[in-house]
């Protein structure tokens, strides 16, 4: 009989490791298609995700190859590339009202600074957020909607703390010389977002992080302006001193040859 009892448990154990490993699966599968699927609809760029890894158990799990295209009217391929960003969650607020993400750790994104149409192109993105709808709407077949749908509320994130290190800023522009610029992207630390009862919502956390991302950009756009600046006026100032000491050298020269011809003249023969 105990025998018996142990080969059911151990089968129920099985079948329920079997089952969360399916459910993290599945969820893996879901986070990829609603980032790709509602990503565009709310950015309105072309949003691209290679892969989710969510361990149920843990809360843990990350996120690669996050590609943010860019509005229509800017040149370059993409505003921002992720190579790879952690997050952890807390277990217990996965399937509840309000998920706690404990971190986000984004290591070394790709940022483009692009100016055009309206601004720069962070700017704009940014923007979309801005105007994104709380939820994004849910459609049902029409010969199946016997009761209008309700649309869902948005679900709420507390996030406790954000990390952005290790990014690069590549930047073009007119006032560059037309040439691209690859500068230090400055660490980017928030924490404590949503924390009231209210939390979050994924738009507004992509909003609030961008905005950070974006004047971060910003910055190191205006030092390599200033940067560049200062280089150019340093080669001026010198050209200008190498010009002036070479006029200065030359009537020298000439007065000095004109000194010695007038103290020293030339016997006539």
């Amino acid at each position: 009989m105990k025998k018996l009892l142990i080969r059911i448990t151990l089968v129920v154990v099985v079948l329920g490791v079997i089952a969360v490993v399916a459910i993290g699966l599945s969820l893996n599968g879901a986070i990829k298609k609603g980032v790709e699927t509602f990503g565009p609809q709310i950015a309105k760029v072309p949003v691209t995700l290679d892969g989710v890894s969510l361990s149920l158990f843990s809360g843990s799990g990350g996120i690669k190859g996050l590609v943010i295209g860019n509005p229509e009217g800017y040149k370059t391929p993409h505003a921002m590339s992720v190579g790879l960003a952690s997050v952890a969650i807390s277990p217990g607020s996965i399937m509840s009202d309000k998920i706690v993400v404990k971190s986000i750790r984004i290591e070394a994104p790709q940022v483009t600074f692009e100016l055009g149409p309206g601004g720069n192109n962070l700017q704009r993105i940014q923007d979309n957020l801005a105007g994104a709808p709380a939820a994004p709407a849910e459609t049902s077949k029409p010969a199946e909607a016997k009761v209008p749908a309700e649309s869902k509320p948005a679900k709420k994130l507390q996030v406790d703390e954000v990390i952005i290190t290790g990014g690069k800023v590549t930047l073009g522009a007119a006032m560059l010389g037309g040439k691209l610029i690859e500068a230090p992207l400055p660490e980017i630390r928030l924490s404590n977002l949503g924390q009231g009862p209210e939390g979050i919502t994924g738009p507004e956390l992509g909003k609030v992080i961008l905005s950070q991302i974006n004047q971060g950009a910003i910055k190191t756009y205006t030092d390599q302006l200033a940067k560049i600046g200062a280089e150019a006026l340093q080669n001026l100032t010198a050209n200008a001193t190498n010009a002036v000491n070479k006029a200065a050298g030359d009537v020298l020269n000439k007065a000095t040859k004109g000194l010695g011809d007038l103290l020293n003249p030339k016997k006539k023969e």
